[in-house]
């Protein structure tokens, strides 16, 4: 059946959202793998923050994660650890801790096959991106990126949590892609789509003198239902995950759901 919505489907934003990121950044290499091969590749590349909940109400608290530092419990002796690897020994009881889990983060990497340079990244913002310290993080690394010769390409698929920040107002919508092309910085291509819009496709540059070639988000997002299933899996019965839409916009969701045979 596929989604019931023509373009994002809202619902994808509560508990199905990690397991949707990977998926989706999956279906963007399908995608684009054939459209710049045999010069390039597009790669998955995976790292992880930690998540750290703080509450009900608020978001999680993200961090990177440093693998090569372990946890020390009492009554584990620091000499019982392999020679040569570090340790953080608590004074604490591990059970006192809050609620830490390894979330992992999957962007995708277009690289020259001939010498394996990053040419562009594409990013799927996450929860890790947007609330907290993992927005400050997120900003960091940004930063260090286009002071380098790659091409960024970030796709906003969450209404809530902060936007990337740019100079100037943005327009207004429910999700965004933004584009920044090496010979082009500081200027940022954005586009905005609101929740009753298909997902745009949008340009994925290479490296001087390959033209673009196109990623069609709405495909991609197709790709994901058509291979999962996740009408099967969300609950149209109760309103979208948070934040809460505006009363024209409920009234919009509810018609469609009503529409398509889900509720």
């Amino acid at each position: 059946m596929g989604s019931p919505f023509p373009g994002m489907d809202p619902y994808l934003e509560g508990e199905m959202w990690q397991e949707f990121h990977e998926r989706l950044a999956n279906q963007i290499s399908v995608q684009l793998l054939p459209r710049i091969a045999p010069k390039y590749v597009a790669l998955l590349a995976k790292r992880y923050v930690l998540d750290r909940s703080v509450g009900i109400v608020d978001m999680p608290v993200k961090q990177p994660l440093y693998p090569d530092v372990h946890v020390v419990k009492p009554g584990r002796s620091v000499s019982n650890l392999p020679a040569g690897e570090p340790a953080l020994a608590l004074s604490e009881p591990a059970a006192e801790l809050p609620n830490i889990e390894e979330v992992p983060q999957v962007a995708v990497e277009i690289r020259d096959v001939a010498d394996r340079r990053l040419v562009t990244l594409i990013e799927i913002l996450s929860p890790a991106n947007k609330y907290g310290e993992g927005s400050k993080d997120y900003e960091d690394r940004r930063l260090e990126l286009l002071k380098t010769r790659t091409h960024i390409l970030e796709i906003d698929l969450l209404r809530g949590g902060r936007r990337i920040q740019l100079a100037g107002e943005q327009p207004p919508g429910h999700y965004y892609v933004y584009l920044s092309r090496v010979q082009r910085r500081p200027n940022t291509q954005v586009w905005a789509v609101e929740l009753r819009e298909r997902l745009p496709t949008v340009p994925v540059p290479l490296a001087v003198p390959d033209p673009d070639v196109p990623l069609n988000l709405q495909d991609s997002v197709d790709g994901c239902f058509h291979l999962v299933g996740y009408e099967r899996l969300l609950d149209y019965s109760v309103p979208p995950p948070p934040p809460r839409l505006r009363p024209e916009e409920a009234a919009w969701v509810e018609e469609v759901l009503k529409t398509q045979g889900r509720m």
